[in-house]
């Protein structure tokens, strides 16, 4: 019994984690490479390419977007990105 009960008390965690991270996403902006920085509410950032890897990026690189803005990166967040799209994706 006390088994079954921390088991689901620890799904629970990893379920409101996982809910939490997946909406901490603010915005995304489509770049003239086809690729797609996402900014997250914290004002940090992560980078997909034009097939969907998640790819690293230097903090203070200036990317220019495909209406001609130019955004300056702030963090690097891989694995915050790698984690919600591997969660779209059913966990694969």
């Amino acid at each position: 019994m006390l088994k079954e009960l921390a088991l689901t008390a620890v799904m629970l965690a990893a379920t409101t984690a996982f809910a939490v991270d997946k909406g901490a996403v603010d915005r995304s902006f489509d770049l003239k490479d086809g690729s797609t920085v996402y900014i997250f509410k914290d004002g940090k950032m992560a980078m997909e390419d034009k097939l969907g890897r998640v790819v690293p990026m230097k903090p203070g690189h200036v990317m220019q977007t495909k209406d001609g803005q130019s955004i300056l990166m702030v963090g690097n967040e891989l694995a915050r990105l790698d984690w919600i799209r591997r969660s779209e994706l059913g966990g694969k």
